[in-house]
C-alpha cells in the first residue's frame, strides 16, 4: 500500500506496549477560531475552549458559548482521514437508524489540512456522568435497568444488517443516509508498523477473509520480532506464538466493542443519557455481536459476597480511586462487581432473548467463533499462550470447553 505521512505522531515503544503520542500539540487559539467559525460566533460573543479530558488518540476540549456546550475532539492520525469519517458516518447512521443516545455532530475535518493542523470533530455535550462513577451507589434494580436498556439499545443495532465487515463510510456523491462497510478501522489494522504492512484492510466478504487478515498481521509481527530477538528465551515464546497462529489459520452489524461503564453517561437515577466513543467501531460478523458488553465481562461468581467478611479500608488505598469505598477495602467491592456481572449477564441475555428473536440459539452457535477470535488477540499480545495451546487440543480433539474456562482454571491453580 502507498505509504500515507502520520504528521504529528509518534510511537513510544519504551513500555510493555506501543503507545501513540504527541509530537506537537494542538492550539488552543487555533482551535477557538475553528469553534467561533463553526459555531458562527461573533467575535465579541462568548467562546471558551478548555481541555477536558484524553483519550487514547485524542484530545477533548470543552467548549462553551452563552447558550451551549459542545465537545470538540482533536485526533492523531492513526488511520488519516478514514477513521474520522467513519465515525462521523457511524454517528450519523445510529441517529438516524435508532433510538442510541449518541452525540450530533455539529461539523467536522477529516483532514490535517486546517488551522488546527489535526483532523478534529466537533460535537454535542452530552447529559450525564460515566456509570462507572456512579456503580457502587445505585440500586439492584436501576442495575438491572440498565442492562435492560443497553439491551434494547444493542437489539436496535442488530436488525440492521450489513452484507460485509468494515467500518461504515460513504462514497464521494452519496449522502450520509447510504452508510456501508469500507475498510475495517481498529488497533490490529494501524497499531504502530501495522499501518504500513502490505495486508488487505477490506471491506471483507466473509469472518474467513477478516480473520486470515488479522491473522496475517500477528503472523507477520512473530516474524519481525524474531528477527530482532536476542535472548533464547525470548525467541522460544515468539516461535511458539507463531505456531499457535498458524494452527488458527455471514451477515454484520454495528458492534462497539468498547462498552465500558466508562463509555456509558447516566444520570443521578442511573438512566443512560448517552453512549460515546465510536471511535473504531464497525460492522462485525454478527457472532461476534452476541458477546456480553465490556461492562459484564468478566469472572463468574455465584455466591454474593459478605460485606463483614472483608477487611476495612487502609487510609492510603483511598487515595488513587475517584469512588466511595464505604470504608471497605478494594477486593470486597471486586468480588460484588464479579457477583453483579454474573447476575446481570442472566438480565441481558434474557432480555436480548425476548428483543431478538433467535438469538439464544445464535448466541450458542457462536461460542466457538468467539473463543477462536479471542484466542487471536491472546496470541497477539504474548499472554496466556500455555492455557491457549490447551484450548486449540481441546477443539482438535473435538472438544469444545470455554476459552475463558480454561484461564480461569489456570489462574485457580497458579
Amino acid at each position: 500500500m502507498a505509504k500515507v505521512a502520520r504528521d504529528g505522531l509518534a510511537w513510544d515503544d519504551k513500555g510493555i506496549d506501543l503507545k501513540p503520542v504527541w509530537t506537537r500539540e494542538p492550539s488552543l487559539d487555533a482551535i477557538t477560531n475553528v469553534c467561533r467559525e463553526k459555531l458562527r460566533v461573533e467575535e465579541a460573543g462568548t467562546c471558551q475552549v478548555s481541555f477536558h479530558a484524553k483519550g487514547g488518540f485524542n484530545k477533548i476540549y470543552l467548549v462553551r458559548t452563552s447558550q451551549q456546550q459542545f465537545i470538540m475532539r482533536v485526533s492523531l492520525p492513526v488511520c488519516p482521514r478514514t477513521k474520522t469519517r467513519g465515525e462521523i458516518t457511524t454517528l450519523r447512521f445510529l441517529r438516524r437508524a435508532t433510538t442510541v443516545p449518541v452525540p450530533e455532530v455539529v461539523a467536522f475535518d477529516d483532514s490535517a489540512e486546517n488551522e488546527i493542523g489535526f483532523e478534529w470533530i466537533l460535537m454535542e455535550h452530552m447529559p450525564g456522568s460515566p456509570a462507572y462513577n456512579q456503580w457502587q451507589t445505585l440500586t439492584t434494580s436501576q442495575k438491572i435497568a440498565l442492562v435492560r436498556q443497553v439491551a434494547e439499545f444493542q437489539a436496535q443495532i442488530f436488525c440492521h444488517e450489513f452484507s460485509e465487515i468494515g467500518t461504515l463510510t460513504v462514497g464521494r456523491g452519496e449522502s450520509s443516509q447510504e452508510a456501508r462497510p469500507g475498510e475495517v478501522i481498529s488497533n490490529m489494522f494501524f497499531w504502530g508498523s501495522h499501518f504500513d504492512y502490505d495486508i488487505t484492510r477490506g471491506p471483507f466478504r466473509s469472518s474467513h477473509d477478516w480473520l486470515t487478515a488479522y491473522l496475517e498481521f500477528i503472523v507477520q509481527d512473530q516474524l519481525e520480532a524474531l528477527g530482532e530477538v536476542e535472548d533464547e528465551e525470548d525467541e522460544e515464546e515468539i516461535n511458539f506464538a507463531l505456531a499457535l497462529a498458524h494452527r488458527l489459520i455471514k451477515p454484520t452489524v454495528i458492534w462497539h466493542e468498547d462498552l465500558s461503564l466508562s463509555n456509558i453517561l447516566v444520570d443521578d437515577e442511573g438512566k443512560i443519557g448517552a453512549i460515546i466513543d465510536w471511535e473504531c467501531v464497525s460492522a462485525m460478523p454478527q457472532w461476534l455481536a452476541t458477546q456480553m458488553p465490556r461492562f459484564l465481562e468478566g469472572p463468574t461468581r455465584a455466591n454474593e459476597p459478605k460485606r463483614q467478611n472483608y477487611a476495612d479500608e487502609a487510609l492510603q488505598d483511598n487515595e488513587d480511586t475517584i469512588l466511595d469505598n464505604e470504608g471497605k477495602n478494594q477486593l470486597y467491592w471486586i468480588h460484588l462487581m464479579e457477583y453483579e456481572q454474573t447476575q446481570l449477564r442472566k438480565v441481558y441475555h434474557e432480555r436480548m432473548c425476548q428483543l431478538q428473536p433467535g438469538w439464544d440459539a445464535t448466541a450458542k452457535e457462536s461460542i466457538l467463533k468467539e473463543d477462536f477470535f479471542n484466542a487471536m488477540n491472546v496470541i497477539r499480545d504474548g499472554f496466556f499462550l500455555k492455557r491457549t495451546a490447551q484450548w486449540i487440543d481441546a477443539v482438535e480433539r473435538s472438544e469444545f470447553p470455554r476459552l475463558m474456562d480454561i484461564f480461569e482454571e489456570g489462574s485457580r491453580l497458579q
